[in-house]
């Protein structure tokens, strides 16, 4: 989330890659680094410290390119906070700094022979998406298939029975690895029938310090072989000025 107070952050170090400074290495080694972009890229954001209303500086793509993100995820309930023209001018600049936004579309990336394929869903704004339907669809045409969910409740710990039952009948109906976001904090990851569920991943560059939870996440790094996953780590991070996400030793 590159707007509000991460914005005005930016500003005061004069450096649009600030966020991403103390996990770039890691993320930007990965063969694909796959996330979610909370605010849309707009000309004129204004700063704010506060409000639920998001905007991002179209400087700081500098930081995603920097991080190495291959693939964004806009599939959330902020990312129309600028309308229609927002979203726009975000898939504009992303695919000019060659990142792939991701929706319920499906979208592929090849790498080392082996063909992923990621599907995005905002279940907080269309909780009737019928998500299942279009794993089955996506999964035959690719070797490995991402299912990112944007759902659950906000700062609750646990995920509820029904996004345990939804998560399991993705994997059932041909996904590899489900990657969640929107609570805020961390949940329980799931292996499930040769399967990945990050229930939720929490927060990585976010401004909300108003408590400890919500200021430490976690980077999933999934090692695949073929087109199994042959290891997955959990690596944690904790949030600093409002911003910046550094590695928990």
């Amino acid at each position: 989330m590159l707007g509000r107070y991460v914005n005005i952050k930016m500003q005061e170090h004069k450096d649009w890659t600030y966020p991403f400074l103390k996990t770039s290495s890691l993320t930007s080694s990965a063969d694909i680094a796959f996330g979610n972009l909370e605010a849309p890229f707009i000309e004129g954001c204004q700063n704010t410290a506060t409000g639920m209303i998001f905007c991002s500086r179209k400087e700081a793509v500098q930081g995603l390119k920097l991080a190495g993100f291959d693939v964004l995820s806009i599939a959330n309930n902020h990312i129309l906070n600028q309308g229609q023209e927002g979203l726009k001018q975000t898939i504009e600049l992303l695919k000019q700094n060659s990142i792939v936004p991701s929706t319920n579309q499906l979208t592929n990336q090849l790498t080392n022979k082996l063909n992923f394929g990621f599907l995005s869903f905002d279940l907080v704004t269309y909780p009737k998406t019928t998500v299942v339907e279009k794993v089955k669809e996506a999964a035959p045409k690719v070797d490995i298939l991402v299912v990112s969910l944007h759902w659950g409740a906000e700062y609750q710990k646990e995920p509820t029975v029904s996004q345990r039952e939804l998560a399991r009948r993705i994997i059932d109906s041909g996904a590899k690895v489900i990657v969640g976001h929107h609570p805020h904090v961390t949940q329980p990851t799931e292996e499930y029938h040769d399967g990945l569920i990050f229930y939720s991943l929490g927060n990585f560059v976010f401004d909300q310090s108003w408590s400890e939870e919500t200021k430490k996440g976690k980077i999933a790094k999934i090692v695949f072989e073929e087109k199994k996953i042959k290891s997955f780590e959990e690596i944690p991070i904790y949030i600093d000025n409002f911003s910046q996400p550094q590695i928990v030793q």
